[in-house]
């Protein structure tokens, strides 16, 4: 029986691929630190948890809402917007999603189909490529080089947007790498999709744990044309640590708003509703809470540096919000490699660079967030085992 060549096409699920390898682990190292997926190393706020058991039992809020999310969650994430950027967001702007990778697949269903052409930097992030494959969209790579903080260059982007590409997505801070882009490259490039005919797709997942010298990210929301060639992607996943509740959003104009309802409708028809409802009270009372998480966040990724820095012949490329991007040392295997046996016989989980796109071979992912200081100081004792 035919399957869809679309979804055969598809690479395998990353994360699955590399925790099936630590199957195989027999405990010598010590406990397995599970470097893989990117999950807050915390749990949810004590009231949110609160919040969220009272609306999973309100029978209010269990029939479908709004097809774009409920509007209480929709103003108070406009208004956060607002307050972050300095630029006025409207409610209006903003539509609901169950979780932010079905917001990129909704975004660019309503973007592009088959043969559009899509400028994705390498290395990205392998659900986006995933779901552009699906899509059956034409990925245009645009690489991104340690030697320039796996920041894009402006000038190759404009050349593929001037080969067709319909939209070039770009995720800062960056998910493999946490690279961050500058202000003025965010506006550079926004400019150079408008001049094309193309959109800039921006996520901004990890912008929570931004450092306050990098706050606000960019202007693009204090230009008045924004909506007109840009959209914007949230999590709620990752500042407010629910990522099994699925609550993602996009921020968009009027005239691609239109259209994205219709894949909002068949897609998700609304999004979880008791989620929304917690969410929509945390967003505005949690803000300390998120802020003392940038900063224990922050504490992580310095203690990460710290503790990578004496190792001979790995060199730490990039380092930012929830990442690691680590190259391997001259001798040592290929990433896939590599990261297999780390986990097989080290029990130390990451993800290999060739998951996210080519080029990759001599560097690991690993997401430093998920875990608390000790697991990081024993992080460098499981790579030296890799000999």
């Amino acid at each position: 029986m035919r399957l869809s060549p679309r979804i055969q096409a598809t690479a395998e699920p990353a994360i699955p691929t590399a925790r099936s390898w630590a199957a195989r682990y027999a405990g010598q190292a010590g406990p397995v630190i599970d470097l893989t997926q990117a999950v807050p190393g915390y749990p949810p706020h004590p009231a949110l948890l609160e919040q969220l058991g009272r609306a999973a039992g309100d029978a209010a809020l269990a029939g479908y809402g709004p097809i774009d999310g409920d509007p209480a969650l929709r103003t108070a994430l406009a208004a956060d917007i607002s307050r972050f950027y300095g630029a006025a967001v409207a409610p209006a702007d903003i539509a609901l999603t169950a979780g932010g990778n079905l917001a990129f697949s909704m975004v660019m269903a309503t973007l592009c189909g088959q043969g559009d052409a899509v400028a994705l930097p390498t290395p990205w992030y392998f659900n986006h490529h995933m779901a552009l494959t699906m899509l059956g969209a034409r990925v245009l790579p645009l690489p991104c080089h340690a030697e320039q903080g796996f920041v894009p260059s402006a000038s190759a982007a404009r050349a593929l947007l001037a080969e067709g590409a319909r939209a070039l997505v770009l995720v800062s801070p960056n998910n493999p790498t946490g690279a961050v882009y500058p202000p003025a490259l965010l506006a550079e490039l926004a400019t150079a999709c408008r001049e094309a005919g193309a959109w800039l797709v921006l996520d901004e997942t990890y912008r929570d744990f931004l450092a306050p010298e990098q706050s606000p990210p960019h202007a693009l929301f204090a230009d008045p044309a924004w909506r007109d060639h840009v959209v914007h992607l949230y999590s709620f996943s990752k500042a407010y640590c629910v990522p099994g509740h699925r609550v993602g959003a996009v921020a968009c104009g009027p005239a691609f708003r239109a259209e994205l309802v219709k894949a909002l409708d068949t897609w998700q028809i609304c999004p979880p509703r008791a989620a929304q409802h917690a969410l929509a009270w945390a967003v505005p009372a949690l803000l300390d809470w998120r802020l003392a998480n940038r900063d224990l966040m922050a504490e992580r990724a310095r203690a990460f540096r710290a503790a990578v820095a004496p190792l001979p012949g790995w060199r730490l490329d990039a380092l930012g919000a929830y990442f690691a991007y680590l190259r391997l040392p001259d001798g040592a295997p290929d990433a896939m490699a590599a990261a297999e046996t780390l986990a097989a016989e080290h029990g130390l989980l990451c993800l290999p660079g060739p998951f996210f796109g080519p080029g990759q071979q001599r560097h690991l992912r690993l997401a430093f967030a998920n875990v608390g200081l000790e697991a990081i100081a024993a992080v460098p004792g499981r790579l030296r085992r890799l000999g």
